[in-house]
Formats: structure tokens, sequence, C-alpha cells
């Protein structure tokens, strides 16, 4: 789509608002992540022949995920669902500092982990000492939003928070927290960064700001009110005469309700921008009849506030027994009469969630008050997700956010209009606001409100505007959940035919919210999305289900992935197997730098870590004998490598079966080494992947990265095989080598640990130690010298965690130590 984005395609409903181009254009938004991601979307360990325990969460995540050295993952989060699992979300690290972003969650059943599912930051080198100061930081950031006034700078909403959290030191004012962030395109090039939560009262504005502490510049913006800031239209909706609940107070009645989590309660904000002004909607003898509130001033948008606050809640409560927006029952404010500019006679054509309060503004030209109950269910939506996945507002990430808040708006209006016999248009949003036409969004069929109904086809918006089109490509995502429930066959934009039979809304949103909920995270792309509903569907109603087949067709029909293998109407076309990457991180002192097998014979030099050798390719014919010769290069001394050579015998695109590690072992010599395998009788006939993996690290496995070494590609053409299409079977090798038993990873000794005043560094292979740096935990440097002698003298330093980086005058080591 070109870069003259119409303003009305830029019609939001998480704030409800027309962007200007003027207003977008300086915010910066995170890209879409490319396919071939740098982690492991999901990780399944069912049936596998290693298995772990819940309590080996740390060890099962470093294992799989392959953790350098100064990563960290921390748990953040426990919780148990009626299915029987157990959920430990974890937060990644690097030295010490928090990676935005980087989360992954352990799934467990029965005490035994089922699968891990997330996004790490793969980050190789990153200084983690800022140059820019917090106060600095903080102006950069104020000075990107230039507000007029901020909402620290009103004693009254400082009084009104402190009030509200029960804490007299609660404040709007930013504080800094340091960060990494990936930035670029891709998310390629994380930085180090100050984040800042800024509340701007006028101009109304809250977001999440990333200021790079080297440079200063504003990499990122995370909207927390899901809007822009600019002018809209919007408008009110009417439930006819609903029964509200109340309380009585100083002799008349007022929207507060009690009996639901924490309470709901609504607010008159008289036409101003302040939440300390505003005041309670009274009625004398509880009957708040048309007569009264259907008036010039819309003051019946309270009675629909309320309503739909008080709907939300019974549908969250009723279907999926939880407690309000965050489960543990928050309450739910509506803000009514809000407006950003007042006395401006435009109106506040805006409805946001600002994070921690529901706020409605009245409309103006195009809309009626933005109370209708699909988007006060949309609103409230967005507090679901922030405090579930937290999609990020930006790209692919945000126009989920969009659009599981139409899903919940859908949802909420459906489950509510059966129980109260109200007329509403479940496949429309905002139909009862919109003054000009049927609605904002159709979820039946997207195109029809220039939204796209299939994966970057017709209507996908590619600019930046919108952060990244969050309102225009959130379509893919409503017309998934529509095909989904309703069911549809037809041929798509890719040309493809599909025949879906729709689910129901019940079970569709049961996959929906375990998507969300259990499985996304917050830089979740639709790709993922897709892995992670067909995993939902399959822990609810489970595998090779009717919801399985169609929650996998329904993403198929709007062109995410291919339809169901084994119960779909279309058969995707083959794919090629994507092999899990390896690479090592460093190979200023050791590469491979020989592979001999068959006809494949290849003399190198250093290849970057990684080297694709796959267009190079050998026969083997199973059942046969085969040596392969391999040796590395050192750039001065000899260190101790581990070799290992993995076949995928059945090719099925990862090492892991029976078998396929075919050699294993370790060396210090730079001479030509030489194994021996057996190639299996039952090895699938066909090209297959040859890998081998030359690491100082004894705990290297065939996938992820890691610190020293090289890894390497190659085809082999199995002939003579006899295992079936369908067979995932290896039979166990046995095979000679002449290199070692593997060698333990090798370690810095410190001792004592923890030290009070002296401590002593011994090198692997009693190496002489060539120098020392200390950095305390957020990795800044100290100013500690060593003395020598492989002794440091550690008396100034304060109580507390230190790292110490060790240097042969080759390779850094890297150790933690306590001083007492």
């Amino acid at each position: 789509m070109a870069e003259n984005y119409s303003a009305a395609a830029l019609l939001l409903l998480g704030g409800l608002s027309i962007a200007t181009a003027q207003a977008q254009q300086k915010m910066p938004v995170l890209a879409d992540r490319p396919v071939k991601n740098d982690s492991p979307t999901l990780v399944q360990l069912r049936g596998a022949k290693s298995s772990y325990a819940l309590s080996e969460a740390n060890k099962a995540l470093r294992e799989q995920l392959q953790l350098a050295t100064n990563d960290q993952l921390l748990r953040t989060k426990t919780s148990a669902d009626a299915l029987g699992y157990v959920h430990e979300k974890y937060q990644q690290y690097y030295r010490g500092i928090k990676v935005e972003h980087g989360d992954y969650t352990v799934h467990a059943k029965q005490g035994q982990i089922e699968s891990l599912s997330g996004r790490l930051t793969r980050i190789e080198k990153l200084e983690v000492q800022p140059a820019l100061a917090e106060a600095a930081a903080l102006q950069r950031a104020l000075s990107f939003v230039g507000a007029r006034q901020y909402m620290w700078q009103d004693a009254n909403e400082e009084a009104l928070l402190q009030e509200q959290q029960q804490n007299p030191a609660a404040t709007y004012k930013p504080k800094g927290e340091l960060v990494i962030l990936g930035v670029g395109e891709n998310e390629e090039k994380p930085v180090l960064a100050w984040k800042f939560n800024v509340y701007a009262k006028a101009p109304v504005s809250r977001a999440y700001l990333y200021v790079d502490a080297h440079s200063g510049e504003v990499v990122f913006k995370d909207d927390i009110i899901k809007h822009a800031a600019a002018t809209g239209n919007f408008a009110t909706a009417y439930s006819g005469t609903r029964s509200l609940a109340t309380d009585s107070y100083n002799g008349s009645y007022r929207l507060r309700e009690a009996t639901r989590g924490n309470g709901i309660e609504t607010y008159n904000c008289k036409k101003g921008n302040s939440y300390t002004s505003a005041v309670d909607f009274t009625d004398a003898d509880n009957n708040w009849t048309a007569a009264e509130y259907n008036n010039a001033n819309f003051d019946n948008a309270a009675g629909d506030a309320h309503f739909g606050a008080q709907a939300t809640y019974d549908y969250w409560k009723n279907i999926f027994g939880r407690n309000s927006y965050d489960g543990a029952g928050a309450k739910i404010r509506s803000y009514v009469h809000f407006d950003d500019t007042p006395g401006d006679g435009k109106g506040f054509e805006n409805a946001y969630w600002n994070g921690s309060v529901m706020t409605y503004g009245d409309g103006g030209t195009r809309f009626r008050p933005l109370t209708a109950l699909d988007v006060c269910a949309h609103e409230i939506g967005h507090a679901i997700c922030e405090k579930t996945a937290n999609l990020t507002y930006s790209y692919e990430s945000g126009a989920m956010n969009e659009g599981f808040s139409d899903i919940w708006g859908a949802c909420v209006e459906q489950y509510n209009a059966a129980r109260y016999g109200l007329t509403k248009n479940t496949w429309l949003i905002g139909e009862d606001i919109d003054k000009q036409q049927a609605a904002l969004r159709s979820m039946s069929d997207p195109k029809a409100m220039g939204q796209p109904a299939f994966y970057k086809g017709q209507y996908w918006y590619a600019g930046t505007l919108d952060n990244g089109g969050v309102h225009t490509n959130s379509g893919v995502l409503n017309h998934w959940f529509y095909i989904l429930t309703q069911g549809k066959s037809g041929t798509n934009e890719g040309g493809n035919s599909y025949s879906v039979t729709g689910v129901g809304i019940i079970d569709a949103a049961k996959i929906a919210f375990r998507t969300e909920d259990v499985y996304l995270t917050s830089s979740s792309n639709y790709a993922a999305a897709r892995t992670y509903s067909i995993q939902a569907a399959t822990d609810l109603f489970g595998a090779g289900s009717a919801q399985v087949i169609a929650t996998t067709n329904a993403w198929y029909a709007v062109g995410v992935g291919a339809a169901y293998s084994g119960g779909g109407t279309t058969t995707p076309p083959p794919t090629t197997v994507a092999y899990c990457t390896s690479k090592g991180n460093d190979v200023a002192y050791e590469w491979i730098d020989y592979v001999k097998l068959g006809s494949i014979a290849r003399t190198s030099g250093k290849d970057g870590g990684y080297y694709d050798g796959t267009a190079l390719s050998t026969s083997i014919a199973a059942g046969s004998s085969q040596t392969i010769s391999f040796s590395a290069g050192f750039a001065s001394s000899a260190y101790t490598e581990n070799w290992d050579v993995y076949i995928d015998y059945n090719q099925d695109g990862d090492f892991s079966d029976a078998g396929e590690n075919v050699v294993g072992g370790s060396s210090s010599s730079s001479s030509t080494l030489s194994a021996t395998f057996t190639v299996p009788t039952s090895a699938k006939t066909g090209k297959t992947r040859l890998r081998i993996v030359m690491s100082d690290n004894s705990a290297t496995t065939s996938c992820g990265t890691y610190g020293y070494g090289e890894t390497e590609d190659y085809s082999v053409n199995i002939t003579g095989g006899t295992l079936a299409a369908d067979n995932t079977g290896v039979a166990s090798l046995t095979g000679a080598t002449t290199l070692d038993a593997k060698a333990p990873t090798r370690q810095v000794s410190i001792y004592p640990n923890p030290a009070t005043d002296h401590v002593a560094i011994a090198l692997p292979d009693n190496g002489t130690v060539a120098g020392v740096e200390v950095m305390d935990i957020r990795g800044a440097k100290l100013a500690v010298p060593y003395t020598g002698k492989g002794e440091l003298n550690v008396s100034t330093l304060a109580k507390g965690v230190y790292i110490l980086s060790i240097s042969d005058g080759q390779k850094t080591f890297h150790q933690r130590f306590v001083k007492e």
C-alpha cells in the first residue's frame, strides 16, 4: 500500500482516533522479525528420550536454548490451569540487564516439562555500561514527546495516584530502567537503552520510551494508551434499559459496583481532561430514565460504559473463570465525557485503556459517544492483553494486540446479546457508534472496511504509520477467528482452495485465549500465533481433533502456514526441511580447518563460526562402515576441543533421534583426527544433512550458538535405506573413534569463593593468567588492579557479587565470585 495512507483507514479502537501522518512519522516502531528466528518458538519435549522435571526448568532452558555464559533466564511468574498444566514464565537477562521482549515459558504437567515456548534475543557482545546518565536520557524522552503538561506536574493527579495505590511515595514521574532492546529492520542490533513510562496530560499520551544509553536517540516507542495523539470520530451505543449495579451515597445513587471483583466504578470527567476533577454520575431515585439522561450532553453514555464493564467482567468470569482483567479482581474504573482539549468544540473521538483506567470521549462529527458494548469489551481486552501476552504495540505483534481486542469485543457482545435479548452484529466492530458507514471493521469481511483478509495480501499495510498498521493488519487475525468460529470454504488470495468446519464461538474463544494467555510473548508475530494456537487447541481438545484441524486450516485460509496434513482439504505444497541454527560466536583462536568423508574433502580457514557446505555431497550406503576425518586450526596454543558429528538419518529436520549423533569425543591435537561409524540399514534413502560441531564447551549440542568454535554443514546421499516415509525410528549405532571421551567445559577456578581479602585464580590446563578485570553485576568495570602471580586483592570491594574477566593472552574466561 502506498504511503499516502488514508485518514479513515487509521480509525483506532484501542484508542479510537484518526492518526495524522505528522504525528506518526517521528514514532519509531519495531519492524517484524525475519521468518528465520534466532531461537526456537516452541520446543516440544513430550516423548523425548531425556525428560526434565519441573524442578530442572533452568537446566532445560539452558540446554535446549543453548544459553551463552552471559545469558540468564529468571522466573517471574508461576500459574496453573484447569488442564493440569503448570506454566512458569522466565525473563531474559544479559550480564544482569533485562532484555525487553526476551521471555520464555516452561509448560509442565504432573511434574514433567512438556514444552518450552517464547523468544530469546541472541546477544554476542554488547557494552552494558551507559554513556548517557538517566537524567539526561529522560530529557531526551520528554523532548521527543513535547507535551505541554505531564501528569506528575499536576499535584491533584499525583495525590489521586497515591490514594489509589495507598502509597504516599507513588508518582507518575518516570524512573529510568536500563534494558537491552532489539532495534533495526529485523531487531538485529540490540542496544542498551533507558526505558521510561511517560504519561502526558496535555495533549494526552502514555507510552514506554526507549532512549539509546550511548547515542541518546529515542529508538522505540511502545504505546500504553493504544492510540495516536490526533483527531478522530467515534460514537456511543445503547443496550436498552438494563439493570446496573449502583450504591447509595449521600441521599442519592451512583454508578458503583461492589460484587464483581474489587468493584466497577464509572465517573464523569465533565468534558475535561482531569481524572482528579471527575465526579460521580448520580440519580435521586435510582431510576435512570431516558428523559433524564438521553440529553444533549449524552449522559446516557455513562450507563453504556457501566453496563459494558459489568457485561465484560461477567463474560470473563463465567466463560474463563477469570476475576477481572488481571485475574485477581482488579477494580474497573471508567471515565466518561473525557476531552483531551477542553473547550475546542471538537469533542474527543477516542476511547482507550491508559494502563490503569478506561477512558471514553463523546465523539464528534463522525461518531457518537464511545461507550458501545463491543468498544468497552475491546478496551478492557487491551488490559487483558497487558496482563497476559503483553503484545508490543508495533507491526504484527501490535496488529494481534488490536485483533485480540476485536475478538473479545465480538465474544462479549455475542455472549451478552444472548443473555439480554439484544440485537447486535457479532462480526462488526463499532457498528453502534459509526455515523458514516456500517462499522469500523468487519471480522467476516475485512476487505469491506479496507482491511486485509489474507496475510500480506490486498489492503495489507507495509508502511510505518499507525505503529506499522496495527489497526489495518489486525484484519488477518480477526478473519482467522471468524473462519474458525463459523467455518468457510473458498479460494484464498494465494490461489489455494480451503474448507473449514467451524467449531463455534465458545471453543474458538478458548483456543484464542489459551494462545494469548499461555503461549504468546510480547514480540510474537503471525507465524508464532499459528504455531501457538495449534498447540493450544491440542492442549484443549487433543491431537488430531476437529478443533486442531479447524485451527490449522483457518490459518491456511488467511495465508499463514500450510493446511492440516492429516485432515485438511488441501494438501500443502512440498516444503524444504529447515534445520536449526548452530554457530560458534568466536573463531579468533580455533576453527574447523579440514573435513573429509568420501568425496567431500575440504581444507579451510575461519568461516565466521558457521560454513554452509550443503552444496557438497557424497554417497554413503545403508549398512556400510564409514570413516570421517577432521582437524582443528589454532591461532597459537592448541586447546582441548569437543567434536560431534550428526547425520539426520530419518530426514525429519533434526539430529535428536537415536543414533544420529554418530561421533562424539574430544582432543587437544591439531593433527587430523578420524572416527568410524556404521550407517544403519533403517536409514531413509535420499539426500540429508551432515553436521560437524567443534566447540570448547562439552555441553554444546546440535542446535544453538556457543562460545568458541565452529559448525560446518554438508550433504550425504544415503542409498539402499529401508526407512518408510512415516517411520521416525532409527536403529542404534555402534562405532569406534580415535577421539578421547568428551572433555568437560574448561573453567577457571577461583578460591576461596566467597572471599574476604584475596582470591586465587587457576586457569584450565595450568595456563598463565595474562590479565584480570573486575566488573560489578551490571557489567561496569571497577578499578581493581591485578598484581600478577594468579592472585587478586579484593579487600577494597564492597560486599556483593562480582564478575572476573580473565585472559590467558588469547581467550577470555568469565567467572562469578562473592565478596563477603
